[in-house]
């Protein structure tokens, strides 16, 4: 194809590695973009390829795999390069032979995301708009975190869920818990912390040393329980990840109320995203939710 030619040539550009004679392989796993593993010679990428109005998603993923490099805590994917072509954006990263996580490997995982959250960052929200699956995902700044997740996490997964024709109690009683969101957070500040922002057993595994690798992040600066919370979602982490994650950083008491509060905004999204399936567990989150406002 054309746009992949195109792609392979900006590659060469950008590292001064020969890609000729390549092996261009289809990787599957997702439902958004369409990837590639390419073979050369000496080394090897990671693909993912959109349509151009979809560039900016790829700029947020890239810049958020960056921040993490950055802070050096955990392993990411490096990106080599991304932008746009004709009819097309893309994202190259180096390509990591990936594992299940064994044995020590999620104990490592809870510490290393631990140091990662134990770097404090400036305001909550991020420095872009960016996507939680195929969802927008507002990061306006902010320095109320009360205020920031009434307002661009769980307001906005509620309008969405209007527009997609989900009114009714799910409506009238997320609006009703948004109002008494602060009672909460009576006796927690949360520090903003650089998140991987969809941190669920998918986007984590072990690379070929058995070191965790994480990726796909819809980043932003917020508290650290919320990425907590996500690990339990789905499952995919043990209690060895949890205890290697207390073992240097702190976990509130009242994070066992809050996960439930923080997974409701994945679950709306879930709803958004995948249909109606999801609508009865969103109605009892919310409905626990007040609940324990209540006793």
């Amino acid at each position: 194809m054309a746009q992949l030619t195109e792609i392979i040539q900006e590659i060469e550009r950008v590292t001064g590695v020969n890609c000729q004679p390549h092996q261009l392989s289809s990787v599957g796993g997702g439902c958004i973009n369409t990837a590639y593993q390419l073979k050369t010679p000496d080394t090897q990428f990671f693909i993912k390829v959109n349509s151009p109005k979809l560039s900016d998603m790829f700029v947020a993923e890239a810049q958020g795999l960056q921040e993490m490099a950055e802070l050096n805590a955990v392993r990411v994917p490096k990106v080599i390069c991304y932008g746009t072509g004709d009819g097309h954006s893309y994202l190259v990263l180096e390509y990591i032979p990936l594992g299940s996580m064994r044995g020590s490997a999620n104990a490592k995982l809870g510490e290393q995301l631990a140091l990662l959250h134990q770097q404090p960052q400036a305001y909550f929200g991020w420095h872009m708009d960016n996507t939680i699956g195929s969802t927008p995902q507002i990061n306006d700044r902010s320095a109320n975190w009360v205020q920031f997740w009434q307002q661009q996490r769980l307001g906005k997964q509620l309008e969405f869920a209007a527009t997609n024709g989900f009114r009714g109690s799910l409506q009238k009683n997320g609006e009703r818990l948004i109002e008494q969101l602060p009672a909460f957070f009576t006796d927690y500040q949360p520090q903003a912390s650089l998140l991987h922002g969809d941190l669920w057993g998918g986007n984590a595994a072990a690379d070929e040393q058995g070191n965790p690798v994480i990726f796909d992040p819809a980043c932003y600066y917020g508290d650290a329980e919320t990425d907590l919370a996500m690990t339990e979602l789905f499952g995919g982490f043990g209690n060895d990840f949890h205890a290697g994650y207390r073992s240097i950083r702190a976990v509130d008491s009242g994070y066992r109320t809050r996960k439930t509060l923080y997974n409701l905004y994945h679950i709306i999204n879930h709803l958004n995203l995948f249909g109606g399936g999801y609508l009865g567990q969103a109605d009892a989150m919310i409905s626990q939710l007040l609940a324990e406002l209540r006793s």
